[in-house]
């Protein structure tokens, strides 16, 4: 084996390592080399089955594209070979839009897609502007030093996306906490355990809790997303059990988990580049594309997988039917090819064409909301900066699937 092939392995395999996405620089770097020599690379890690890499953007949307051709089911996101002999043989814990295709997909997006239209996040607004103030008022109560992470990124999209659901504020820090475990169970920082077990049991109790609503949603609806959720019907008939309660945990989890590491790793980019920082707070009319570029910068969902139902070839190579490919989204997302000067953060960058909300049918259904989140905050933050700094090591998420920052501390002035 030559030099060259050894790091483009060493590269492959990076991606099933979830302490991988901490080393940032050296992540990126390898995801370079391989878009340079090897853009569809066939990755053989230890403890993995084998799967495709596909690393350039206009790969990614070629494949996203080909949904008839190219399935969700039955390997949406990277697992290790015993989580997959598990789910084979169990089946998937969860079935959530990204567990689906079409037609199941289309139908049961319908559910609560009227909840992210314009019209109705429109109603958001003064609630949504209100979060943020309380937001960064309480950064302005803990004197001058927190960790923007814990303290503010997470909880101000989770007080939104849990507000629209219609959760009540006492069981908040309880859906902050399941979410960590779930997202985070590869980061002994956030994991309740290492096992498939004890994935099993954070999902079981967000059942428990969901069901719990849910019942109650049936029996006396209100005006929010959870009643639409256990009321809704999918051809004519009520979501079954196992598809409502995976209704409300994606959109529980997802709904803020995402955002909240857009945020978090938007804060830090403009921290490591403070010209765009002054840029911003010079012309805050830059503020829609500076959203899209911390959006694409961070990239919180690292992948999403796809398995082909028949021989497709991409760039002379030939995915075979049943093999999976994995779409890497950070990746795509620094592709030289696409984006001028791609390592640079760009709060004026236009256009931008990202993948960090996918492509195509699966086109994240919370964009609007998360894009509306994000301005909405940072508009009330950037403004009142008088000085913010880094006050000490930052650490990513160690995760194959969304990624972030876990620790952000910083010192700040504000007016």
């Amino acid at each position: 084996m030559s030099d060259l092939q050894a790091q483009l392995e060493e590269a492959g395999n990076m991606i099933t390592v979830p302490a991988s996405w901490g080393t940032f620089d050296e992540f990126h770097a390898k995801l370079a080399l391989l878009r340079k020599h090897d853009p569809v690379h066939l990755v053989n890690a230890p403890d993995h089955y084998p799967f495709w890499l596909l690393t350039k953007n206009a790969d990614i949307f070629e494949i996203e594209a080909k949904s008839n051709i190219f399935l969700n089911e039955p390997r949406p996101i990277l697992a290790n070979a015993e989580a997959d002999d598990h789910t084979r043989n169990n089946g998937n814990m969860l079935r959530t839009l990204i567990h689906m295709d079409d037609p199941d997909h289309a139908e049961y997006r319908k559910v609560a897609a009227d909840w992210f239209l314009p019209k109705n996040l429109a109603r958001l607004d003064a609630r949504m502007s209100e979060l943020a103030k309380q937001s960064v008022d309480k950064m302005a109560d803990l004197g001058g030093k927190c960790d923007f992470s814990r303290d503010i990124a997470l909880q101000y999209p989770l007080q939104v996306i849990l507000a629209i659901l219609g959760l009540p504020e006492t069981d908040y820090q309880r859906m902050l906490m399941l979410t960590q475990e779930m997202f985070g169970n590869a980061d002994p920082d956030l994991q309740r355990g290492t096992t498939i077990e004890d994935l099993t049991q954070v999902i079981n109790d967000f059942f428990i809790y969901f069901s719990e609503l849910s019942a109650s949603r049936k029996s006396t609806p209100t005006h929010d997303l959870a009643s639409t959720i256990a009321n809704g019907e999918v051809y004519d008939k009520p979501l079954g059990d196992v598809e409502m309660i995976s209704y409300y945990i994606i959109t529980a989890t997802a709904g803020h988990d995402t955002t909240s590491a857009a945020i978090a790793g938007g804060m830090l980019s403009l921290l490591q580049n403070p010209d765009q920082l002054k840029r911003l707070q010079d012309d805050m009319s830059l503020l829609p594309t500076a959203v899209d570029e911390m959006i694409r910068w961070v990239s919180p969902v690292t992948h999403f997988m796809r398995t082909a139902t028949e021989d497709y070839t991409i760039r002379n190579t030939t995915i075979k039917a049943g093999e999976s490919v994995l779409l890497s989204y950070p990746s795509g997302n620094r592709d030289e090819d696409t984006f001028t000067d791609p390592f640079k953060f760009d709060v004026g960058r236009t256009p931008n064409r990202h993948l960090a909300f996918g492509f195509g049918i699966h086109y994240c259904l919370g964009a609007m909301l998360a894009r509306m989140e994000m301005r909405t905050f940072f508009n009330e933050l950037i403004p009142r900066i008088k000085t913010m700094e880094l006050a000490g090591d930052y650490a990513h998420i160690h995760t194959t699937f969304v990624g972030g920052l876990k620790r952000l501390p910083v010192t700040y002035s504000l007016k």
